[in-house]
């Protein structure tokens, strides 16, 4: 069978050596790569950098297959796929700010990473009077009610073997939000599943989030690809190189009379 995959960034920034070992790696090993724009964060995400993004893969010899898929354009379906889990009791609305989030994180009984469920258990009268309050929400995933329904899942990690899920170890992530038919979790495994992709390729800080995802793909219906997660480039300083760390990108190489064949080797040494 062909080996589809997928390199998805988020157009927050101009791609850098992180992003072109990501998706040397993942094209290298398929025999069909396609490209998607994870856009729906609307507050960080330019158009500039939606622009570059082909351009400099092409710049680097990279070529994908099909048409560029840009999340944004999708929210309908997401909208669709959204009222799935809604149908199977599993989403509730979250009225609590970060402030709120991180307070009660703060206790000694609460896991830093873990939301503590404040709004999983208020009554309907509550809820509703939240809602018609007009406050704004996220809507979360009880995950382990999800649980019990999609049984024990397991994923398959190249190199590593069979993996059980344990989607727990999250907490009640956020799947929407008011105003956002979706969040990077759901889109993410609806996208896969459109796109027909066989192996995800990505970064080693992305191994966690698969075991909410492998919940959503069996809540959802859709079949659960291989997944192999590569290690993340390192900086000089012995930082994962990364937008917010103001790692160099491609575009500034480019335009510093760097050619492609260097900055191949600049990923082979780093």
């Amino acid at each position: 069978m062909s080996v589809i995959s997928r390199f998805a960034p988020s157009p927050t920034g101009y791609l850098h050596l992180g992003h072109a070992y990501s998706a040397l790696l993942g094209r290298a090993q398929s025999d069909v790569w396609r490209l998607r724009l994870e856009d729906i964060d609307t507050t960080r995400c330019r158009k500039e950098y939606a622009l570059a993004i082909p351009q400099d893969l092409s710049w680097l010899g990279l070529s994908w297959n099909g048409a560029i898929r840009v999340q944004s354009e999708h929210l309908a379906e997401y909208r669709k796929a959204l009222e799935v889990l809604n149908q199977k009791e599993v989403l509730y609305p979250c009225f609590c700010t970060r402030g709120e989030i991180a307070r009660a994180q703060s206790a000694p009984h609460f896991k830093e990473t873990i939301y503590p469920g404040t709004c999983r258990n208020l009554s309907p009268v509550e809820r509703d009077r939240k809602l018609q309050s007009g406050l704004p929400f996220a809507l979360r995933m009880n995950v382990e009610q999800a649980c019990k329904i999609a049984g024990h899942r397991r994923f398959f990690e190249i190199g590593a073997g069979w993996v059980d899920a344990d989607p727990c170890r999250w907490g009640d992530v956020i799947i929407a939000r008011k105003d956002t038919p979706t969040s990077y979790h759901l889109c993410v495994v609806h996208d896969d599943w459109v796109q027909e992709i066989s192996n995800v390729v990505r970064g080693d800080d992305l191994r966690d989030a698969t075991h909410i995802h492998v919940l959503l793909q069996a809540l959802l219906g859709y079949e659960t690809p291989r997944y192999m997660h590569h290690k993340l480039l390192l900086g000089s300083d012995g930082k994962r190189l990364a937008k917010r760390h103001q790692a160099v990108t491609i575009r500034e190489m480019r335009e510093a009379g760097i050619t492609p064949a260097e900055v191949l080797k600049r990923i082979e040494t780093t």
